[in-house]
């Protein structure tokens, strides 16, 4: 596999915690960019920026129209937009309809990167109560990227790490516990 350039994470109900553990969990060495789009009801994600900026090596921030994508830095969806990546590596920020009943859309978000790194995205389907993610996760394993799902013996909610398998399946799946440490041994190797 070709060193990875970006990772995609997505998750809904009971991802707060794990994002805390994974985001906590990544080596100081990581150079990926770090797209998370995480369903909130909040309204802003400076609270969730605050929360993972405690446990994390890498800065923590709000995803920004036209804003480039950094290495090193992890990058929250900003509540009620769609984050996608366009080819120049600029974040752009959309209003179009929610899709699986949420505007930001993980399966949005992990096409349009899937689109912009191909074979060097790694895509991460975390805890959740829909299937949001499970198509967009087909699409990166389509391009050649690789896909990481949180086993659902682990999951706070399995339906979505177990839509992703019914749908995509993984080239791994594992306990929350073991995805940080995989994804710095993919990225580092």
């Amino acid at each position: 596999m070709n060193t990875p350039k970006a990772i995609v994470i997505g998750c809904s109900a009971g991802g707060v915690e794990a994002l805390k553990v994974i985001v906590g969990g990544f080596s100081t060495r990581l150079q990926q960019a770090v797209l998370v789009c995480c369903h909130s009801s909040s309204e802003t994600m400076d609270l969730l920026c605050e929360v993972l900026n405690r446990v994390s090596s890498l800065p923590v921030m709000e995803a920004q129209e036209r804003h480039p994508v950094q290495a090193g830095t992890v990058y929250l969806a900003p509540s009620g937009y769609h984050l996608l990546v366009e080819a120049d590596w600029h974040f752009a920020l959309s209003i179009d309809p929610r899709v699986n009943y949420v505007r930001p859309s993980i399966d949005v978000m992990f096409y349009s990167a899937a689109e912009v790194w191909r074979e060097k995205l790694i895509g991460v389907v975390l805890t959740g109560g829909n299937a949001d993610g499970a198509s967009g996760l087909q699409r990166i394993r389509s391009l050649g990227g690789t896909a990481i799902v949180q086993s659902p013996t682990s999951a706070e909610i399995p339906t979505m790490p177990q839509a992703a398998l019914d749908t995509a399946g993984a080239d791994h799946c594992v306990d929350l516990s073991d995805i940080a440490p995989l994804i710095n041994r993919l990225c580092l190797a």
